[in-house]
């Protein structure tokens, strides 16, 4: 017990707490931490592992994607359940088999385009909480951005999902560029972040090096109007210079700056 009566010592960097939400400053008890914070802890790592193993409500991210006049997809992945997705990262990066023949048909059916502009993927990677709130609003952010004749390939939903299964997906639509929008590693403090990476040329044997990526989307982290203003910059980038990567800087907020703070161009 303090001098104040109290059974809790508080830290001196208290008030930083008001500013993150980072698990610092939670004072002690004895010689430990007070009972509310190792409730909270508790709680943070069950949210935690709920979004890793938490399954994906296709049916419902569909119909929130139609009821957007998205056309949607569906594809799975090499990893045939959760554990071996997670046991083998390499799986979750390759369709499987009934997926790539399916999508090759559509790709190649007389009613599609014969070329698009960007294939949308959506994966549910290693968050499907992320995925189930984020993906929608943002790919709706993203539109206005986008130019009335962009052809896109059908958003194509993948479960049990890595991030560059998207180059398969994209060198089967051949498109140009492909958008994969993944639910990231949860963290204590996180356990709904969104991912964004765009790869420029996708096709199987792409490396983290060719891509960019726009990380912690959400209301908490980066807004959807943020992220989906960076995402048009990269898209256009890419598109204009024909590459992505470590070569492409993101320098979005140079955009802003120059054009006195106005509304961003369409991607054309």
């Amino acid at each position: 017990m303090n001098d104040n009566g109290d059974f809790v010592e508080p830290s001196l960097w208290h008030a930083w707490r008001a500013a993150t939400p980072a698990r610092l400053a939670l004072g002690r008890a004895g010689a430990g931490m007070p009972t509310d914070e190792t409730l909270r802890f508790g709680w943070a790592h069950a949210m935690a592992r709920d979004a890793i193993h938490a399954a994906l409500d296709i049916a419902a991210l569909e119909a929130a994607l139609c009821a957007d006049s998205w056309e949607v997809a569906h594809a799975a992945s090499r990893a045939p359940n959760r554990t071996t997705y997670l046991r083998r990262p390499d799986l979750g990066r390759q369709l499987d088999e009934a997926s790539a023949d399916r999508l090759r048909r559509a790709a190649a059916a007389p009613s599609r385009p014969p070329a698009v502009d960007v294939c949308f993927v959506i994966g549910d990677g290693l968050s499907s909480l992320a995925v189930a709130r984020h993906a929608v609003p943002l790919l709706a952010a993203l539109r206005p951005h986008l130019s009335p004749g962009t052809r896109c390939a059908p958003v194509t939903v993948v479960t049990q999902a890595r991030v560059a299964v998207a180059d398969e997906v994209g060198a089967i639509y051949r498109a140009p560029l492909s958008v994969i929008l993944i639910g990231e590693r949860p963290g204590l403090s996180s356990p709904d972040s969104l991912g964004v990476y765009i790869t420029h040329a996708p096709r199987p044997g792409r490396h983290d090096a060719e891509r960019n990526c726009i990380s912690n989307v959400r209301p908490e982290g980066l807004s959807y109007a943020l992220a989906a203003f960076k995402l048009a910059w990269l898209m256009r980038e890419a598109e204009r210079r024909g590459l992505t990567g470590v070569d492409l800087k993101d320098e979005s907020d140079l955009a802003v700056l120059e054009s006195g703070g106005a509304a961003p161009p369409m991607l054309r």
